[in-house]
């Protein structure tokens, strides 16, 4: 599916990006890992880019493990200028980089939790911009692409306080504005909404916490899950038309046929969660 291609995949030590970059290795393609982790020392969690990278070549396409702090634009720079020099070309750009602040679950109002909660608009919000902004004429010059960028309901309901909710309310929005730019350009850009991914981070709260999600847990995501509904969206020869808009990953799943790696198809939550924002159509330059 996605043999000669070439991906990027942010942040993908551990969590949903490491399980988006092995999803996109399945399908064939060769995916650059990009995160901050080079070994295990003093991470509680385990996972490094170079675990991931050997990870996506075992699962069949090829890994290149790039150690990048995406908090540094001149290190986001270089790593855009590598896949320029080495592969010539970009496919797909996945946005996963987050700065996950400790108490980000914590159930306590926003004064009383430390103000390191607005790190999620430095690795979350403003790096995702900044990789498409180095990433997006790589695209154009190749003819085309993707760019997900991966956010959360939260955008849109109350979940884990105001500054995780404008963080992701933000990147909705960038993905809209972001595609009107690049229409022309045939690179769509869409947002894309997991449910509850069973990560390394997500078991961990889960063990210490068992009543933390409920239920929830029971109908929760693989890392992979989100990576194979990436792969089944860039072989879609009309995905342009669904460029600009934001998507619970689950109902695309069903729309492509792709389930998890257990065999399911985890359930979209926009019953409890609600519906993706439509932006006005309106254009002011």
């Amino acid at each position: 599916m996605l043999t000669g291609r070439v991906c990027v995949v942010t942040g993908a030590s551990r969590g949903v990006g490491r399980g988006v970059a092995l999803g996109l290795g399945r399908a064939g393609a060769t995916v650059y890992v990009t995160g901050r982790t080079a070994n295990h020392g003093g991470n509680p969690l385990p996972g490094t880019v170079y675990e991931t990278a050997e990870a996506v070549t075992l699962a069949g396409g090829k890994g290149i493990p790039v150690l990048c702090d995406h908090g540094d634009d001149e290190q986001v720079r270089a790593l855009f200028d590598r896949v320029a020099s080495e592969s010539g070309r970009l496919d797909v750009l996945v946005n996963c980089a987050i700065a996950i602040p400790d108490g980000l679950t914590d159930v306590a109002p926003f004064w009383k939790k430390s103000l390191k909660m607005t790190d999620l608009f430095g690795v979350g919000m403003r790096s995702t911009y900044v990789a498409s902004y180095y990433g997006a004429p790589l695209m154009v010059k190749s003819g085309g692409g993707l760019i997900v960028n991966i956010s959360s309901a939260g955008g849109r309901c109350y979940m884990h306080g105001p500054a995780y909710g404008a963080a992701k309310a933000a990147t909705d929005k960038m993905s809209f504005d972001m595609a009107h730019d690049l229409r022309t350009s045939n690179v769509a850009v869409v947002a894309l909404w997991p449910g509850l991914v069973k990560t390394e981070r997500t078991m961990a709260v889960c063990t210490a916490e068992p009543e933390k999600y409920g239920a929830w847990l029971e109908h929760g995501e693989s890392p992979e899950f989100q990576g194979r509904v990436i792969a089944a969206l860039f072989a879609d020869a009309e995905r342009m038309v669904r460029s600009g808009n934001v998507f619970y990953g689950a109902e695309l799943a069903l729309e492509y046929d792709v389930r998890d790696v257990d065999g399911r198809t985890p359930p979209s939550h926009r019953p409890m969660l609600g519906d993706p924002p439509v932006f006005s159509s309106a254009v002011v330059e």
